[in-house]
């Protein structure tokens, strides 16, 4: 290989999500410690010339996890040692403050260059780093998602650039500002999804020099990059059962790509061993978890499912029905992305529960209209909420009995208890607090136009709630109702 062209391999992860052990129905998959022996393995076979990125979202979604409040999975992620990882939404669930001490717990360097204190402006996380690899000097430069301000959304003291456009205008002045001619790779690692990234790298000037774009957040599968404005733009789907790796030939005499491989990695064909260090330190955490929450609160008279977020399901049901008979309100809605598990049962346990609905969020009870309701639907019916693109998606108590056109955007039924809701009905709807916060965002209307829109706390836990109710009702079960159907 002549003098000017040098090799360097890229493995990364995105939205790992807590994914520490391996699934019950599939051994072998083997969890992060799988995910750790090829990293491992890759690393040793090319010390010189490897680096591993996480495009965030590394929090969330697992007991241990949120046992431990996030210390868990850092101490996890200093045992594998990125070289760099960028922050998603995620990070951001156990509050601001806790955040800032994750991040100092942190062995390995955490990259934002768009969430900022806004006065006086001082960013939160380095913007950029530079990594030195086998004479190679690699730029990263870190872009999260707007949602990583959706729960902390009432500080006004803090800010971030929420859009594409923004976020193209803060690549460019990293760039311009530390961006040097020694500079060989240039790299964005993004939280924001994978058709906002290729929005981001279409308004990007060639002149600033971004090569390629590793991102997450929206847990996309491919079986190539896409390229767009010259910029190959990534990610590896979700989890730890596969990594994307990159196998990279950089011109260093004008800091090009001049040729690339990219494969999809699934981790349990690659054989490389599991790493058994990393196995113990998960087993400590393991144990102090088991030890806690192994109690069974009831069995179900079936295995119930959430395969999806974007259709109605089983568990959503369950949980929709259960908050409802407890709570009072007329209707409930739980934010199916927050149902973190696809199967529960038959035999359910509190490290169950938990692990199914990981967010123990405050419910705020609010009154809406019914053309407010109708308008709030609707917008959750939109074409990329339906497709798995984008939005928030919500399963609905019983009661509710919806036939929605997808071909004409309208309904041709749209009933509560049996009867046509009319625009002039008044309606008390249960809402986690997430996205009572978030109300406008999520339902496309504000909160101040709403018969009662700042609500009354109907319950300070969501998951005592449920806890509650699956221990002291016999044999609970949920079967699928047309509760909205799309034609």
């Amino acid at each position: 290989m002549a003098d000017h062209l040098k090799k360097l391999t890229i493995l990364h992860s995105n939205d790992i999500h807590g994914d520490f052990l391996a699934e019950d129905d599939n051994p072998d998959d083997g969890g992060i410690s799988a995910l750790s022996g090829y990293v491992v393995d890759v690393r040793a076979k090319n010390p010189e010339d490897t680096l591993y990125m996480i495009a965030g979202d590394m929090l969330q979604g697992s007991l241990i996890d949120t046992e431990f409040k996030g210390l868990s999975t850092i101490e996890i992620m200093n045992a594998i040692n990125p070289d760099v990882a960028c922050l998603g939404n995620h990070e951001i669930d156990y509050g601001l403050a806790h955040l800032l001490l994750l991040e100092r717990c942190a062995k390995f360097p955490i990259v934002c260059s768009n969430l900022y204190i806004r006065r006086p402006y001082t960013r939160l996380f380095g913007s950029h780093k530079i990594l030195d690899v086998n004479g190679l000097r690699i730029m990263v430069i870190g872009i999260v998602t707007e949602e990583v301000l959706s729960s902390i959304r009432l500080d006004n003291l803090l800010g971030t650039l929420v859009d594409v456009d923004a976020a193209a205008q803060q690549v460019g002045r990293i760039c311009n500002a530390y961006r040097d001619i020694d500079i060989d790779l240039t790299v964005l690692l993004t939280h924001i999804g994978f058709e906002e990234d290729k929005q981001l790298a279409a308004l990007l000037d060639p002149d600033w020099g971004v090569d390629l774009i590793i991102g997450g957040h929206t847990h996309t599968v491919l079986d190539k990059p896409a390229e767009v404005n010259g910029i190959l733009i990534a990610q590896a789907g979700h989890g730890t059962s596969h990594i994307g790796r990159f196998e990279l030939v950089l011109n260093t005499d004008n800091n090009t790509i001049d040729s690339y491989e990219w494969e999809f990695v699934d981790i349990a064909k690659a054989g490389t061993p599991r790493d058994i260090q990393l196995e113990e330190i998960i087993d400590g955490f393991e144990h102090t978890v088991d030890e806690k929450y192994d109690q069974v609160l009831c069995k179900f008279q079936r295995e119930l499912t959430h395969p999806a977020r974007n259709q109605e399901t089983e568990i959503g049901d369950l949980f929709a029905d259960a908050l409802k008979a407890r709570l009072g309100v007329d209707l409930m809605m739980v934010g199916s992305g927050s149902i973190r598990k696809e199967k529960m049962g038959p035999t359910v346990t509190r490290m169950n529960l938990m692990e199914v609905m990981p967010y123990d969020d405050k419910v705020i009870a609010i009154k809406v209209t019914g053309a407010q309701l109708k308008h709030m639907v609707k917008f959750m019916l939109r074409d990329e909420t339906l497709d798995g693109a984008h939005g928030e998606f919500y399963q609905f108590s019983k009661g509710m009995s919806v036939i929605y056109d997808k071909a004409s955007h309208s309904f041709t039924k749209f009933d509560f208890n049996d009867a046509p809701v009319k625009d002039d009905d008044v309606l008390r709807i249960g809402l986690q607090e997430y996205h009572h916060i978030n109300f406008d965002r999520f339902f496309d209307l504000p909160k101040t136009e709403l018969v009662d829109g700042k609500g009354s706390v109907a319950t300070t836990s969501i998951r005592d709630v449920l806890e509650e109710y699956l221990a002291t009702t016999h044999r609970p079960n949920a079967k699928l109702e047309g509760r909205w159907v799309v034609v």
